[in-house]
C-alpha cells in the first residue's frame, strides 16, 4: 500500500511503484500471514513422519514445552459415542529419548467420563499448561512391545481410539430404567 495526500492505495502484487514519484508519503506493507486469535504453538521439533501424519488428521496440534518435557496437544481430537464429550484435546507426552523410548498413555483435556455412568479405571488428573488433564494410565504389552524405528504417532495416536472403545469392553453399558 502507498499513502499519497493522506490516502491509501493499495498496489497489487505485479504492479510497479515508483518511490519517487512527487507526494508518496508512506509505502506500507502488511504481512500475508494472519490468524483469527488462535495461535498454535510449535515449542518443539518432531519428526518428519509425526508431522506429516498430524497433517494427515486435519485437526489443529501444537507442541509445548511443560516443565522442561516435550508435549504435543491435538485439538478437537473426536471422541466416540457414549462419553460425556464429542471432542477433546489429546495430550501425549513426548520423551527426550522418543522415537527409540516408547510413547506411553494418552491424555485428555477436558475430563472423559461415561454418559452411563460406569467408572474408567486408571485415570489420574495432571496440571499441563494451565488445564486439568485426565492421564489414562494405558500401557503396551509385553505381546505388544513399542518398536523402534516402525513405531511413532501414527501408531500411538490409533491406540487412544483404542483405549476408548475397550472400556466399553471391559464394562458394557447398562440400561437404566425410568
Amino acid at each position: 500500500m502507498k499513502q499519497k495526500g493522506g490516502k491509501v492505495t493499495k498496489v497489487g502484487y505485479d504492479q510497479t511503484v515508483c518511490l519517487s514519484e512527487p507526494g508518496i508519503e508512506k509505502f506500507l506493507t502488511l504481512p500475508l500471514d494472519q490468524t483469527e486469535g488462535e495461535t498454535l504453538r510449535r515449542e518443539c521439533t518432531l519428526l518428519e513422519e509425526d508431522e506429516e501424519y498430524l497433517q494427515s488428521l486435519q485437526l489443529p496440534w501444537e507442541t509445548v514445552n511443560v516443565g522442561g518435557m516435550p508435549w504435543l496437544f491435538i485439538h478437537n481430537y473426536p471422541i466416540q459415542g457414549g462419553y460425556n464429550v464429542n471432542t477433546a484435546t489429546l495430550g501425549i507426552r513426548m520423551t527426550p529419548s522418543y522415537p527409540v523410548a516408547q510413547l506411553d498413555m494418552v491424555y485428555f483435556y477436558p475430563a472423559l467420563s461415561r454418559n452411563d455412568g460406569q467408572p474408567i479405571g486408571a485415570l489420574s488428573p495432571l496440571d499441563l499448561d494451565g488445564k486439568v488433564f485426565q492421564q489414562w494410565s494405558r500401557h503396551r504389552t509385553p505381546s505388544n512391545p513399542w518398536r523402534p524405528g516402525l513405531d511413532n504417532l501414527s501408531t500411538h495416536v490409533p491406540l487412544a481410539d483404542h483405549w476408548l472403545d475397550d472400556e466399553f469392553r471391559k464394562r458394557p453399558g447398562h440400561a437404566i430404567s425410568a
